[in-house]
């Protein structure tokens, strides 16, 4: 995204004193041209600009004289807003804004993931919940503002990266510009005389830069060289990749389905609408778009640790599955575990809860079978006791011969503690002493009237609660095998030794996830480029004296501020010294032959 580079780096022009154009616009106005090109294009970030006057200028008289003008300050304008929209500090407001807008998506009940909560919230509040619904916070994700936001975000970076992106190719296809004439101005620099020919120095230095993966050519009297191209790669691709993770995130959104299903072992599931307990989803999905495929539960197995700190802690957790993709589809075996799913296409299956489901027997007064099923009910606590209904809708008749329907209230505990122990909770989660206490009902269910009712809750407004003779409540707590009487010749009920258990799974097609988590990894490696690689030139200039010897002249730029350029440059001025030495001066005092000539260290670099 837009930002301007004022980054100031100190070094042999003097403390404080800018790099780049900032140098040379406090030294000689001749050498601002060429210091200019030198520094020019380290980044691909263009200039800010600050807010225009009139573009438009004077206006001739006469209607052509508006016509023209204003068509001048509408271009103006149009270009102004479009630069500030692509800019950095815009990017990030709108960043800011949409982390913002997130926030009463969270704590707001929403319309498409629990619409009874929403109706409750605003039953709950008379104010408020007309406010929130005229501002769009009950469907955030899918509001206006928020889509404002997002779009916007969506252009800004846009906008930003495809002028880069081509400026930058363009970059990489040219060459780094030549050398200044005053390689002194630069923050990072040294030099020496030598013996070696002014060519031989500029192709020892070649060498050396492009053995170094420094692009590197030979310029007149100079080389120029520049790496850390991967900083502005980084710099794209994390950008490019924030783009990716928008439109992934977007695209699942839209596309999304998500639905829940409790299975009891021995049953099955076919994926389409009608099969689920709960579904939702995005405001583009069609049914069209299910994976088609079906799956059948065979078996849970769960075990659990016995003693220690994590007692009741599951060992195991799986459910055994048999499925088949498509209509016609061959039958395979799968086990699907917590965070193991059964992966069809772009759906998953996912274990989210385990249950039990004792199976009973419903007989009226004469003997005859009027129910029998297994029923999950639903667990309470970590040790699954659980809780539900027991519904008998048809074919039940009376003592005296009426059409009624029955309804039990049923409580279950894997492991009881024993009677006179302390309430009815289970004390381990494996079938270990399993016991059903039911209290039963007599009379409407409600379910005629053809109203949604839970399945796992009684209605008992139009029921009469089981009495005896005494007119103490008909309720009992049964081993497997025991049975249950209803007064007056009612019938009974019997908690059969065949307990099941059950799975419920989650179901998610979520496309583009795989493109999202793509875009995440890519933008971290991206950020981490642009974060730790340094774009920087360096320049090797070798002239001859006007004593005849060669002139050896080294120089580095970076785009900002940083100690590991002097040291650079220091390591490569010692690589280029090994094979063009310090001419010693004829004038000095005699030393050691065998000593070598000293490395001349990078100003600006650490002293050691």
């Amino acid at each position: 995204m837009s930002s301007t580079d004022t980054g100031k780096t100190t070094g042999p022009a003097g403390a404080g004193e800018p790099a780049g154009e900032d140098v040379l616009a406090s030294r000689e106005p001749a050498d601002a041209h060429e210091i200019g090109e030198a520094g020019a294009q380290l980044s691909t970030a263009p200039v800010e600009t600050a807010m225009p006057g009139s573009f438009g200028g004077s206006r001739a008289p006469g209607a052509a004289g508006w016509i023209a003008w204003t068509a001048r300050e509408v271009t103006g304008w149009a270009r102004w807003i479009w630069r500030q929209l692509t800019s950095m500090r815009v990017a990030l407001i709108l960043l800011f804004l949409l982390s913002l807008g997130a926030i009463p998506g969270s704590l707001i009940p929403q319309s498409g993931t629990d619409a009874d909560k929403v109706q409750a919230f605003k039953d709950a509040h008379s104010v408020l919940g007309p406010l929130y619904d005229r501002l769009g916070l009950f469907h955030v994700y899918s509001s206006v503002w928020f889509s404002a936001i997002y779009i916007l975000l969506f252009v800004s970076l846009i906008g930003c990266i495809v002028p880069r992106t081509w400026q930058f190719v363009g970059q990489l296809r040219g060459r780094p510009p030549g050398a200044p004439k005053r390689l002194t101005r630069l923050p990072a620099y040294t030099t020496w005389r030598t013996a070696a020919e002014p060519e031989q120095v500029r192709e020892i230095a070649l060498k050396v830069l492009k053995e170094k993966r420094f692009r590197a050519y030979a310029d007149k009297d100079s080389v120029a060289a520049e790496k850390g191209y991967l900083r502005e790669t980084g710099n794209l691709l994390f950008h490019i990749a924030l783009i990716v993770m928008l439109v992934a995130f977007a695209w699942g959104q839209l596309f999304k389905s998500e639905g829940d299903k409790l299975i009891v072992e021995g049953d099955g599931f076919s994926n389409s609408l009608l099969s689920y307990d709960d579904f939702k989803s995005g405001s583009l999905f069609s049914l069209d778009d299910l994976t088609p495929f079906s799956f059948d539960l065979k078996n849970f197995t769960g075990t659990y640790e016995r003693t220690g700190p994590n007692k009741g802690t599951p060992r195991t957790y799986q459910a055994d599955l048999t499925y088949s993709e498509g209509a016609y589809g061959k039958e395979r075996r799968t086990v699907v575990k917590v965070n193991e799913p059964l992966v069809i296409g772009d759906t998953k299956v996912y274990l989210t809860a385990h249950g039990y489901a004792p199976t009973v027997t419903v007989r009226d007064g004469k003997g005859k079978v009027v129910f029998h099923e297994a029923v999950p009910l639903l667990p309470l606590d970590s040790n699954v006791t659980s809780q539900g209904a027991i519904k008998v809708m048809d074919g039940y008749r009376n003592a005296k011969g009426a059409t009624e329907q029955l309804g039990f209230s049923a409580f279950f505990v894997p492991t009881f503690a024993g009677a006179g122990k302390g309430d009815m909770f289970s004390q381990f989660p494996a079938l270990d002493y399993p016991v059903l206490a039911l209290s039963g009902f007599h009379g409407s269910l409600g379910v005629d009237a053809g109203l949604p009712q839970n399945v796992y809750q009684l209605d008992t407004s139009h029921m009469k609660q089981f009495k005896d003779a005494k007119g103490e409540i008909v309720k009992a707590r049964l081993r497997p095998g025991e049975t249950m009487t209803l007064p007056d010749g009612a019938g009974s009920i019997t908690f059969d030794k065949d307990i099941k258990e059950w799975a419920n799974f989650q179901v998610t097609q979520q496309p583009g996830s795989d493109w999202a988590l793509a875009g995440a990894v890519a933008a971290i490696f991206g950020l981490a480029g642009s974060l730790f690689i340094q774009r920087r030139r360096v320049w090797v200039r070798a002239t001859t004296g006007d004593d005849g010897v060669t002139v050896v002249e080294m120089a580095g730029l970076g785009r900002s501020e940083s100690a590991k350029l002097p040291e650079e440059l220091g390591d490569l001025a010692a690589l280029v010294h090994e094979q063009a030495p310090t001419k010693p001066d004829e004038d000095a005092a005699p030393t050691d032959a065998d000593a070598e000539p000293p490395v001349p260290a990078a100003e600006g670099s650490k002293k050691q």
